[in-house]
């Protein structure tokens, strides 16, 4: 459905921008998401309105005072995320709104201060739909209430703040609107660096407790008439892009576990550093897709800040439908003959020595896009000679030429992930045959004896550890040398929910499990992941 034009303000074109609701999201994998979209926006993509609620987070902006944490993250035991957006320092959590626009600046004449001051009009106008008389405060960012006759800062309450990063003029970061939050969060630390201010929520201005989906509406149309753009997004009843229908079969078979608060061994390291952004630069300059964004990986920042990362080739749109991934369901991209040159020159200027590269499923291709695998392996090489090349290939519907394409290529390692147990194929991976991919490993395997075979699986999607060590057992049977072993972690909530949180301990058992069986390599633990240190798989 598209949401009207509403009183759009003069001179403003009218546009389209789409809503993506991420339902909730970890702060960590909304940043990477909200990459991805403003690189995908920078290059011709459709503008986003990002719409999450996180689990409770600190976050502190560029030029942010460590003072002003107080030390909470560390007394509290939450998490802190350093960004690169303006403001200081401030609390997400469970009942806040939170929303990010990917727009392009070019909209607004390039005028950050006008973007600033239309995200204050909107929260105002959203509020007022609400029953909140709500103002600017001169001279800060934000919206406060208070009433216009108290004028002095110290007598106003904010009740939502404004944090925005702009690159290239392509906007990131966005506002969060307090609607039935727990105000305690705020008071562990010095909000935006206002000493003494009040932080207040919808719930406490209106003394009754207010639904999150009600103010998300007020919100989209506020930002629809304030901005003056028309908001897509699939309408009531339509089928979801992924994986709603599996979450509801197998929440139905497994009690499920409460993910509001994961347990500790599950942080990430947040993205930061020099060595984060260099990466993030020359990706986005050569315009190369990455699994690390559009997978929600977990550990985008720890391998980012190793210079390191995971190709994703053939689009951002995958043909098939499962039930745990959050690469987008949809329509297909052309392919494009010069991607296998960007990645390797990607490649070069990272000065990978060893370099992963995957794509979304391509059923719609004869081959299933080997034969771009094949070229983007031989373009890695014939640029970087020294370069170990891994692929990470989907199951190629079977084809055994399409699969000698691959195998004949100047590939390092093949890689294919069988996921989970085979019981759970069908809820898990709709559109995939366990026997299938197991023969497919074999299969290279028997083409290339000295082929490096790889695949990875996943825990806690309701499986027991002796189905999985049954799965061990029937790699090494089919000539696997390398096996990965994590945690399925829930990118969104529209995907399967998570059975279980397998502690460290239990991890390490399955890896002696697995071991025993004679792999060259096992790596297995919480946030592993099928590329996560996979320089480390090749050593002997």
């Amino acid at each position: 459905m598209s949401l009207p034009l509403a009183d759009a303000a003069p001179g403003v074109d009218r546009r389209r921008v789409e809503i993506v609701d991420l339902g909730r999201m970890e702060y960590g994998a909304a940043l990477a998401r909200q990459e991805s979209e403003l690189e995908a926006v920078r290059h011709g993509a459709v503008e986003k309105l990002l719409l999450v609620e996180h689990p409770a987070v600190y976050t502190i902006g560029r030029g942010g005072d460590d003072a002003n944490l107080r030390g909470a993250p560390e007394r509290l035991g939450v998490p802190l995320h350093r960004v690169s957006r303006g403001g200081d320092a401030t609390y997400h959590g469970p009942g806040q709104l939170v929303a990010y626009p990917i727009l392009s600046l070019d909209r607004e004449g390039r005028d950050v201060h006008r973007y600033l001051r239309r995200l204050e009009a909107a929260l105002i106008a959203t509020l007022a739909r609400l029953g909140v008389a709500a103002e600017r405060a001169a001279g800060k960012t934000g919206v406060w209430v208070g009433g216009s006759q108290l004028r002095e800062l110290r007598k106003l309450r904010k009740i939502a703040s404004i944090g925005v990063g702009v690159r290239r003029w392509v906007t990131y970061h966005g506002v969060a609107l307090n609607v039935s939050t727990d105000l305690d969060a705020f008071r562990a630390i010095v909000p935006c660096a206002i000493a003494g201010v009040e932080m207040t929520s919808l719930a406490a201005e209106l003394g009754r407790d207010v639904a999150l989906d009600e103010v998300r509406e007020r919100w989209i149309e506020a930002f629809s008439s304030v901005f003056g753009v028309t908001l897509d997004r699939p309408p009531r009843g339509a089928a979801p892009r992924r994986g709603r229908s599996y979450a509801a079969r197998i929440s139905e078979r497994a009690p499920g576990v409460s993910e509001a608060r994961k347990p500790p061994w599950l942080r990430a390291r947040a993205p930061v550093g020099e060595s984060y952004f260099r990466t993030r630069r020359i990706l986005g300059d050569l315009g190369v897709t990455t699994v690390c964004q559009e997978a929600l990986c977990p550990n985008i920042g720890e391998c980012w800040a190793n210079s390191t990362a995971t190709f994703m080739l053939m689009g951002e749109s995958c043909t098939r439908s499962c039930g745990f991934c959050a690469v987008k369901h949809g329509a297909v991209e052309r392919l494009d003959p010069l991607e296998p040159a960007r990645v390797a020159t990607a490649v070069e200027q990272l000065g990978l020595r060893h370099a992963v590269v995957t794509s979304v499923n391509r059923d719609d291709l004869a081959d299933g896009g080997a034969a771009h695998f094949a070229a983007t392996a031989r373009a890695i090489k014939q640029r970087n000679p020294g370069c170990a090349v891994e692929l990470l290939i989907p199951d190629l519907h079977g084809s055994e030429s399409a699969l000698a394409t691959v195998v004949e290529s100047p590939v390092d390692v093949l890689d294919h992930n069988t996921e989970t147990v085979p019981r759970l194929y069908p809820t898990v991976r709709p559109g995939s045959k366990y026997a299938r991919s197991l023969e497919l490993l074999s299969r290279a395997k028997r083409m290339r004896s000295d082929l490096l075979v790889k695949s990875g699986v996943m825990a806690g999607l309701g499986e027991t550890d002796e189905e999985l060590a049954l799965v061990f057992a029937d790699l090494r049977a089919a000539g696997c040398d390398i096996l990965t072993v994590g945690q399925y972690l829930r990118p969104t909530r529209e995907h399967l929910p998570v059975a279980r949180f397998v502690t460290p301990e239990d991890f390490a058992a399955l890896r002696a499990r697995a071991e025993a069986m004679g792999f060259h390599h096992v790596e297995c633990g919480p946030l592993v992941r099928s590329s996560y240190h996979a320089w480390r798989h090749v050593v002997a």
